[in-house]
């Protein structure tokens, strides 16, 4: 009775971290990156347009002629559409990252379609081209939740290397926590923004994505953005929405 009772827990709570656990598959087929020891990475921002620190950020990107991929929140794009656009006009690849940012496994399937729904409209009356890429908030996904994410014509995106940097730390904090963990063939996670408000100091994290670009291109690494990814590991060409 004991061990079932174990054995019973043990599998609740395996099933609760393969709901959030980025490089899991359990569920369902995500994407988090490309083969290892691929001399290619893609850097990812979450959470923005965010007024400043997603603007700085471009220029730390322009300045090493970097692209990127950023997963916009849609009440965000609405606040501060201009920012949008001028993210996607300096070349990033744009995803859906949900109009307010919920964690999906607790939503129903209508409601994660009016969240993904309402974060595109957002993005078209932005006039902002975005590609059919999507990441769960808090990374939160069951089989519903992906099977209702790939019936809005979305692929999912997750991640392989977190940089941890909601958490405060330093800039050299940020870029140990990334080194640690790349490997190659990598979809890095970063935050230009916070999900909760507008104007989430992201100092640290522009600072951080410098030091890691500087760092890896001087290794020989090239930045792609998450559909030059996964062309370049054979999955179709993905659609972009343009509505300029």
């Amino acid at each position: 009775m004991i061990i079932t009772v174990l054995a019973g827990a043990a599998a609740v709570v395996a099933a609760g971290y393969n709901t959030m656990a980025p490089r899991s598959q359990l569920y369902g087929r995500t994407f988090i990156g490309e083969r290892p020891r691929s001399l290619r990475l893609a850097l990812t921002f979450d959470d923005g347009p965010n007024d400043p620190h997603t603007l700085h950020l471009l220029d730390v990107l322009a300045r090493h002629n970097v692209r990127a991929t950023f997963f916009m929140i849609g009440r965000f794009v609405e606040q501060r559409p201009d920012i949008a656009r001028a993210v996607a006009e300096a070349g990033h690849a744009i995803g859906n990252h949900t109009r307010t940012h919920p964690n999906l496994i607790f939503r129903s399937s209508a409601e994660i379609r009016r969240e993904i729904g309402d974060c595109e409209r957002a993005l078209d009356d932005a006039g902002v081209a975005h590609a059919r890429l999507f990441r769960p908030p808090h990374g939160g996904r069951t089989p519903a939740v992906l099977r209702t994410i790939r019936g809005r014509g979305y692929e999912p995106v997750m991640w392989s290397v977190s940089a941890w940097d909601w958490n405060p730390h330093t800039p050299e904090e940020i870029a140990h926590i990334v080194q640690r963990q790349v490997r190659g063939g990598d979809v890095i996670l970063l935050h230009d923004g916070g999900h909760q408000r507008m104007g989430v100091d992201r100092s640290a994290s522009v600072r951080a994505t410098e030091l890691i670009v500087e760092r890896y291109l001087g290794e020989g690494y090239e930045f792609v953005t998450i559909p030059q990814m996964m062309a370049g590991n054979g999955r179709k060409k993905l659609a972009t929405d343009s509505h300029r």
